[in-house]
């Protein structure tokens, strides 16, 4: 019945644009392809650019790239270390800046601990300064680089020296925490003195230092009990250090190789 009503001319397709509207202009299409070119114009321009800045750099400093405004060795988690152990080498990377920040923060620490009147506050802010010239770059060189080292040639070597100079940096992250004056150490002891006489501004300084000190401390000392875990399933002996020492010498530290 209800194919009587219909209409049997009825189309039973229906147009979806009307053909008597105005086609789009040419000038529009062209614009719009003339917009696509420069745009990839653009970016084989930057492409080049960066490009050009990467020969540049490899022409000066090599394939080093670090420290970044001075590169002096070439430091690439993702491109040196095993996929396994990227993770690791991250964290610990992430440690040393924490570290760095927690220095910055010490020092200024000291120079309120200073000017608040503290009896030892020049020998506080003098070997805080200290620090922040000799902790920072050996702190790299003698724990961070060799167990970076360790992991991506996996020789016991640098396992050894990690050992070494991190239990040194573990000790070191304590006498900080604790803050003796006149040690340059904004720590635990200095700021209850300094929240105790009313310095408040020292106080949270000293705060913020001691909890930083705590922090890089405390994940340092859980790392390494990781490496060491990882050092023995390795089979690392100290023969096999001697042997690599030997083999090698002193270049085996700042070779990729």
């Amino acid at each position: 019945m209800s194919d009587i009503t219909q209409n049997p001319f009825a189309s039973t397709h229906s147009l979806d644009t009307n053909p008597f509207d105005d086609p789009i202009p040419q000038q529009t299409v062209n614009s719009a392809h003339l917009e696509e070119l420069s745009r990839r114009e653009r970016d084989l321009e930057r492409r080049e650019q960066e490009l050009n800045q990467r020969a540049e750099h490899v022409r000066v400093h090599g394939r080093n790239n670090w420290p970044p405004f001075y590169p002096l060795i070439f430091h690439s988690i993702q491109e040196e270390i095993p996929e396994a152990s990227k993770p690791l080498i991250t964290r610990l990377y992430q440690l040393w800046l924490v570290l760095m920040g927690t220095l910055v923060i010490n020092m200024v620490a000291c120079i309120f601990l200073l000017t608040s009147g503290s009896s030892d506050g020049g020998k506080d802010l003098g070997a805080s300064i200290g620090y922040m010239f000799v902790i920072a770059p050996l702190s790299f060189l003698l724990w961070y680089r060799p167990i970076y080292n360790g992991y991506m040639k996996e020789q016991a070597l640098y396992y050894y020296l990690y050992f070494f100079f991190g239990g040194w940096h573990l000790l070191f992250s304590i006498y900080m925490i604790i803050g003796i004056p006149s040690t340059g150490s904004a720590g635990l002891i200095q700021t209850i003195q300094m929240f105790s006489g009313g310095h408040i501004a020292a106080g949270v300084l000293g705060l913020i230092a001691t909890i930083g000190w705590v922090l890089q401390g405390a994940g340092s000392g859980f790392y390494y009990r990781q490496i060491w875990s990882h050092h023995n399933a390795a089979g690392h002996t100290m023969e096999q250090a001697k042997t690599e020492l030997a083999s090698h010498g002193a270049k085996a530290y700042f070779t990729r190789g």
